[in-house]
């Protein structure tokens, strides 16, 4: 645990993440879980620590800057908006990933990760209640059937940007935005959107550790 507490420092290092010592324990408590229910449930593929670590924690935690920083540009173009009950939908959420590590990191966003596969919203609603995050919630449902509206929703991996926006249009509140995070070039992906889907942003990032293209998708419903 501590060659893991050394790894996750490091990559939020070079991530320029402050977290606190006790968000730090919760991450790598997080990850303890997953590994634990993994054993039994198959919630990743992924089974060595370390590269759970990298693949999946340092991964998420790569959102977290870029979250902050829309928001707070959400916030400068609407002052009177309401900032301290921001919600965030986590679309096909799987382990909770980015939804558990954005509810550690950001514990004044309230999240919801919503999957249709009943043991990965177990593990959730286990997650929250293991790890004490009042912020975070479990939804057994498909993302077009959800009343309620967000002022973000998230996916990792989970459609095509015209099925993510698609099925999740609903559930998007005004002046809301979508962050689908990308493993390639995303050109195709964006040049199938309706015109119904503003492109504002994508956004390159660097995960330590892994060798790979990453990407966010930053996207609103559009004026037309």
């Amino acid at each position: 645990m501590r060659e893991l507490e050394q790894a996750l420092r490091g990559g939020l290092a070079d991530l320029a993440l402050v977290l606190e010592d006790r968000q730090i324990a919760l991450l790598l408590d997080y990850l303890a879980l997953i590994q634990k229910w993994t054993q039994v449930y198959n919630l990743t593929a992924v089974r060595d620590p370390a590269e759970m670590l990298t693949h999946h924690l340092l991964d998420s935690l790569a959102v977290i800057q870029p979250l902050r920083r829309q928001l707070a540009g959400l916030h400068d173009q609407a002052p009177d908006t309401d900032t301290v009950n921001v919600r965030l939908l986590d679309v096909g959420s799987g382990a909770g990933l980015p939804g558990v590590v954005i509810a550690i990191c950001c514990p004044e966003l309230t999240v919801d990760c919503v999957d249709t596969v009943t043991k990965k919203v177990a593990f959730i609603r286990q997650v929250a209640a293991t790890l004490k995050l009042a912020n975070l919630h479990g939804l057994h449902a498909r993302v077009e059937s959800l009343s309620d509206t967000y002022r973000v929703i998230c996916s990792r991996a989970f459609a095509s940007l015209a099925d993510f926006t698609r099925l999740s249009s609903a559930a998007l509140a005004p002046q809301g935005l979508w962050l689908a995070m990308k493993a390639k070039d995303p050109a195709e992906e964006v040049a199938a959107l309706p015109a119904t889907v503003d492109v504002f942003h994508v956004e390159q990032l660097v995960v330590p550790g892994l060798g790979a293209d990453r990407c966010i998708v930053w996207m609103r419903q559009s004026a037309v």
